[in-house]
């Protein structure tokens, strides 16, 4: 498996900087947050926690994708078909379509959106249609009549690790011989659910989250999709495409520790780090940037943080945490750090740790408070943690 040479083709991303790559590469070099005021999301008791929502609503994400007013939709699958679409357009799949395509995708929400609005309505006979929509897999099925066809489709629900693992999934799809390409992915919308979940787990900041500050307070839940195309370098080859990078390394490990909450030591974390890097038959020493997962909460930021230090010792690379720009995705966090992750490759910067002023004392290293512009970056590694313990990293490579 590890001797299958993996590369990136297409991605694709919607979220609180904005829709589409240009826009989330302009935000991420001037350091500029997606982080604000809820406004789509009505209803909760909770509307003055600040979001990264993505700046449309559902009809006008029904207007760009030309899609029929009166069709019943769920925001996830809109900012997923969205994400998707872009991805495969990148990889000109329109031009020729690779062979054997499959679509993995990560969600934990689902059609929450629309049931929670629906609920009591569901009682009387009305909005019934949204029932069926409140399937996690009803998305991905929503991406595939859109993007498709497809000759595997897949959810993944791993809580915060489901996109980094619908990407792993791919890989090994690829590896083993199942697929030659793999659109791969996540998507995750806000909700009342979303947030009462959470807030329940005292947990999210009232102020703009601090990822591994000393005054860390919790997580700035945000919503958006992220997709990229894993190809073959035999499909890629035959179908004349440029790689963006390649997926040189990955892994997934569970450490059962606790429902919510890491490690003291970071051993999941730690495991998923290393076995990413031995998969990828690099050294500590050859990663120019940590994307961390870096959610702002007391627990996950010291348990990452000596996780990282049991890696890569005194020599720890750049490293920051890119969710003070997007809120924390969720779902969708290990595919929007992935786009995040090539962007920084393919533009030679390292996005600034937002809202940093008081590093974590018990950590050695400190994470990059300002953008880092002209830095050669060779291998990005980034990190993706879900409830349960379920933690997965994987490296992406310059070509």
């Amino acid at each position: 498996m590890a001797h299958q040479r993996i590369y990136i083709t297409g991605m694709g991303i919607v979220s609180a900087l904005g829709v589409g790559k240009t826009p989330t590469l302009e935000a991420l070099l001037t350091a500029h947050s997606g982080i604000g005021p809820m406004r789509n999301l009505q209803g909760t008791v909770l509307n003055h926690y600040p979001v990264g929502e993505v700046p449309l609503s559902d009809p006008e994400m029904q207007q760009a994708l030309g899609l029929d007013p009166s069709e019943p939709c769920i925001r996830t699958g809109l900012m997923g078909m969205m994400a998707a679409q872009e991805a495969v357009e990148q990889a000109q799949f329109a031009r020729q379509r690779p062979e054997r395509t499959a679509l993995l995708s990560g969600t934990t929400v689902g059609g929450m959106d629309r049931s929670e609005r629906h609920y009591l309505d569901f009682f009387e006979g009305k909005h019934t249609h949204y029932v069926a929509l409140h399937n996690c897999a009803s998305f991905t099925d929503q991406v595939a009549q859109r993007t498709g066809p497809y000759d595997i489709c897949s959810t993944l629900s791993t809580a915060c690790s489901s996109a980094a693992n619908a990407i792993i999934m791919g890989a090994n799809l690829i590896a083993t011989g199942r697929a030659d390409a793999v659109v791969a992915g996540g998507s995750e919308c806000l909700s009342k659910f979303h947030l009462n979940g959470f807030h329940t787990l005292m947990i999210i900041d009232k102020q703009p989250c601090r990822p591994f500050d000393r005054q860390r307070a919790g997580l700035n839940l945000g919503e958006g999709a992220a997709f990229v195309v894993l190809e073959s370098e035999q499909s890629m080859r035959a179908r004349g495409v440029e790689p963006l990078c390649q997926l040189s390394g990955y892994a997934n490990t569970c450490d059962a520790f606790h429902q919510t909450a890491t490690s003291a030591n970071g051993q999941g974390p730690y495991l998923a780090m290393k076995s990413a890097l031995q998969m990828a038959n690099l050294q500590p020493s050859d990663i120019d940037y940590i994307n961390a997962h870096g959610t702002g909460t007391p627990n996950n930021d010291i348990s990452e943080g000596i996780a990282i230090e049991r890696v890569f010792g005194q020599q720890v690379p750049h490293t920051s945490s890119t969710k003070p720009f997007t809120g924390h995705t969720t779902s969708a966090a290990g595919s929007v750090e992935a786009v995040i992750s090539i962007l920084a490759l393919q533009h030679r910067f390292v996005p600034a740790n937002l809202n940093l002023k008081q590093p974590i004392e018990e950590l050695h290293f400190t994470p990059v408070s300002q953008t880092l512009r002209d830095i050669d970056l060779h291998h990005v590694l980034s990190n993706s943690f879900g409830f349960g313990g379920n933690d997965s990293a994987y490296i992406l490579s310059k070509v």
